[in-house]
Formats: structure tokens, C-alpha cells, sequence
């Protein structure tokens, strides 16, 4: 009887796929057009936000596992931890980076498996995309000052706030963690906190740097660092690959085979490759610097995993290459179902753009909700919220309902929750986001009534 029912279970399943492809409706134009569109989303997603947005984020997450111990997260972060320390601490680490809701997941997973709190990691997960200070800035000057002061005030004290509200629906858990780790011996760390801070500020650099965003205005502070972020970019590295030498043991020779081979990708590609590509495509990446970044990472990789010279070497890889098989398939998945949906930014999904705009004008509930709602759903590439809503507001949307999709949208994504879920589990995942989407919707409510 048992075989039968998983035979059943399994005729079910395929009986299942076989109506769906029997009935998918190919030839029609908006279904063939939002297939289209999850396709150019994967690949507009694979080419931005992969090579220099994910992979430094997985080799921190990688380091923070093999580098951090246990004892200074949960001094620090931990559920025991000063209330004021932890979540300062959580919310600050998290503007500095300003990365997007898919690049923090790797970092949230590092600090949450390392022994932090729920409270404080949830504040972490929150903070990085959200407190953003170039795009609070950018709300600011095309939105409207107001609006740009009611993100920043709503995304910080967000943070906070829904970081204490999941700590305070799991005490008993975190009590539980507490006492767990409590009755461990206390790690003795091998190298002194300052060359730690030098060896993830470098990284963390890379990081900030490389993703840097183009600014709206060709001149200022801003378009100075954008122009200069390569060089800068090149900086860190130069300075990362100088303490694997001094603090890590890692062989003179293989720093400076992994730099030759950065340097002459570099060339073959300004002289050959780019121009070549140039031609045929006006909006062809900068290849001149992704090419000689994804050799760094290669060469990087290949000494680090073949023979190293100091075993925490290895585990550093090993921990890293462990959280991308976690995330990136969840995440793929997820960038596909949401361009399915919704489309690119500019673009329709299976849903019609006209659809949302009709629904998210004036301040009411409904129309508040849904905007937090589209927002939590909705992949938001770093700054790209700010001409997205510039463009609904065209269109009619309130200014309650656009506070709404601020707050919501750049801290969560289809993409983000399922790996978020792979995480910490269902059932924190939906507090998590319910609290998100709540907390929007209210202050989007209040924020269209006083505006």
C-alpha cells in the first residue's frame, strides 16, 4: 500500500506537469512576452549583480565563518548582547555597504549562522538595501526632499524596530541559543582585532566600490568617486592580496601570477575585446574591468582551493563555494518568476503594467497595501527604485503609496525571500515579511495624510 501511494504521489506530479504544458498558452502575445522578459531579467541579473555583487559577498560570508569567531559575534551581536550595541551595531554595518536585497543574503547568512541574535541579523538584512545613503539622496533630489526624509527616517527606525518585534516573538529561542553557547569555551582569536578590521575593510572595499552607481549629475563628490571606482577598486585589492601574503601565508608567486594574469586580461581586453564589442553594441558592459575582475576571483580561487599554504585558506573557500550553492540556484528561480510577473524595470510582465498604476493612486488602504506589497515582490536593482517611482508618479500614484514601495521594495524580493526561507525557515520568513509589508503600508498611510 505504501509503494502504491508514492506510484499515486508521482502519477499525480507528472500528470500535473503534463496539463500544464498541454494547456500553456504559447502564441499569446503577453505570455510569450513575459517568458521573454524572465529571460532578459535572468540575463540583465547574471551580468550586473553575479560576478561583482555576489561573489566578494559569498568570499565575506566565507571569511566572517572562518575568520570570526563565535565569541566576538555573540559579544557583539549575539541575543545577550547590549540592546543598544547590537542593534547600532547591525543597522550602521548594514548602510555602509548600500547593496541590494539579493547581495546582502550572504552576509545575513554568515552573521546568523555565526551565533547572532535573530533581532540584530534581522536589522542587518533589513538595513543593507534599505539605509542607502546615495539612493536616499537621489529620493531626495528627484522625488522630492520630504519624501527622501521620510525614507531615510522610515528605513532606519524599520530596521530597528522589526529586528526587536522578531526578537521579541523568539525570546525563548534565543534564550535557548544563549544558553547553548554560553557553555562553550571562549575561542581564542589568531590574529589581533586590527589586522581582522584591515583584512574585511579591504574586502568590503571591493565590494562598495565595484558596485558603485552611476550618479544622476556629471559633477560633485559623487561622480568623483564613480568616475575614480576602478582605480579605487584596484586599491583594495592591491591591499587584500598584500595581507594574504603577510597575514595568511600566501605564496609571493601566486599573488603576483593571479596580478599578471589580472593586468594582461585587462589589456587584451581594452585593445581587442572591448572596442570589437563596442562597435556592434552601444550599450556593451564595461568589459575592460568584469574581465579582469572574474580573473582575479578565478586565480584567486584556484590557489586558494589547490595545495594551500594555510589550511583556514581552504576552509575560506570551502565556506564560500558552501553559500553559493545555497543561494544562487534560489535566487536564479527567483529573478526568473518575478521578470515572469512583473517584468523589467520599463517593461511588462504576465501582469499589466496599467494594472498597478490604476491601483496604487490616492492614499488609501488598499492602495497602500498594494504597493508594499508590489515592492516585497518586485526585484529592485540598487538606485533603480528612485526613476521606476518617478515614472508611477507620473502615472498617478500617491505619494503615501510611493513612501509605501520605498520602504518595502528595496529590502525584499521574490529572489530574496526564497532564500531568506532557506535560512532561518518558513515561518520566520513570513513574520518577516509581514512585518514589512505592515510597517510600509502604515507608514505610507500616515505619510500621504500629512503630505
Amino acid at each position: 500500500m505504501t509503494i502504491w501511494k508514492s506510484e499515486w504521489s508521482k502519477f499525480t506530479l507528472l500528470a500535473i506537469i503534463f496539463l500544464i504544458c498541454f494547456w500553456l498558452p504559447t502564441g499569446n502575445i503577453r505570455f510569450d512576452h513575459a517568458v521573454l522578459e524572465a529571460m532578459h531579467l535572468l540575463r540583465w541579473y547574471a551580468r550586473e549583480h553575479v560576478l561583482l555583487c555576489l561573489v566578494p559577498a559569498f568570499f565575506i560570508a566565507g571569511a566572517i565563518a572562518v575568520f570570526i569567531s563565535q565569541t566576538a559575534v555573540m559579544k557583539y551581536l549575539g541575543p545577550k548582547a547590549n540592546k543598544v550595541i547590537a542593534y547600532g551595531v547591525a543597522s550602521v554595518s548594514g548602510s555602509i555597504l548600500a547593496v541590494c536585497s539579493c547581495t546582502v543574503l550572504p552576509l545575513f547568512a554568515g552573521i546568523y549562522r555565526m551565533g547572532a541574535g535573530l533581532g540584530p541579523a534581522v536589522t542587518f538584512l533589513y538595513a543593507g538595501p534599505a539605509i542607502n545613503v546615495l539612493a536616499i539622496i537621489l529620493t531626495a533630489r528627484i522625488l522630492g526632499l520630504e519624501l527622501g526624509i521620510a525614507r531615510a527616517v522610515g528605513a532606519i527606525v524599520f530596521s530597528i524596530v522589526i529586528g526587536l518585534i522578531m526578537h521579541m516573538i523568539y525570546r525563548n529561542e534565543n534564550a535557548d541559543t544563549s544558553m547553548e553557547l554560553s557553555s562553550m569555551d571562549e575561542e581564542q582569536s589568531i590574529r589581533p582585532l586590527w589586522q581582522n578590521v584591515l583584512y574585511f575593510g579591504g574586502m568590503i572595499g571591493i565590494l562598495v566600490f565595484a558596485n558603485w552607481g552611476k550618479p544622476d549629475q556629471a559633477s560633485g563628490i559623487w561622480h568623483v568617486i564613480w568616475s575614480s571606482k576602478w582605480i579605487i577598486t584596484t586599491c583594495f585589492s592591491i591591499s587584500l592580496a598584500i595581507i594574504l601574503i603577510a597575514w595568511f601565508g600566501m605564496r609571493v608567486w601566486k599573488m603576483l601570477v593571479v596580478a599578471g594574469a589580472v593586468f594582461l586580461a585587462w589589456m587584451l581586453t581594452k585593445i581587442w575585446i572591448e572596442p570589437n564589442i563596442a562597435s556592434a553594441n552601444s550599450h556593451a558592459l564595461p568589459w575592460s574591468a568584469i574581465i579582469p575582475f572574474t580573473m582575479g576571483i578565478v586565480g584567486l580561487s584556484l590557489f586558494l582551493g589547490v595545495r594551500p599554504s594555510n589550511p583556514q585558506a581552504g576552509e575560506w573557500l570551502h565556506q564560500t563555494w558552501g553559500y553559493a550553492k545555497l543561494i544562487v540556484p534560489l535566487l536564479f528561480i527567483g529573478v526568473l518568476v518575478a521578470g515572469f510577473l512583473l517584468g523589467r524595470p520599463g517593461e511588462e510582465g504576465v501582469i499589466p503594467s496599467h494594472w498597478i498604476s490604476s491601483l496604487v493612486g490616492g492614499n488609501s488602504v488598499q492602495a497602500n497595501l498594494f504597493a508594499s506589497c508590489i515592492g516585497a515582490f518586485m526585484y529592485f536593482a540598487t538606485l533603480t527604485e528612485v526613476p521606476i517611482l518617478e515614472g508611477l508618479i507620473g502615472n498617478g500614484m500617491g505619494k503615501g503609496p510611493a513612501l509605501a514601495l520605498l520602504l518595502a521594495g528595496p529590502a525584499l524580493s521574490l529572489p530574496n525571500m526564497l532564500v531568506i526561507r532557506s535560512i532561518m525557515g518558513t515561518q520566520k520568513t513570513l513574520i518577516f515579511v509581514a512585518l514589512v509589508i505592515l510597517m510600509a503600508t502604515i507608514s505610507g498611510i500616515i505619510y500621504g495624510a500629512c503630505f
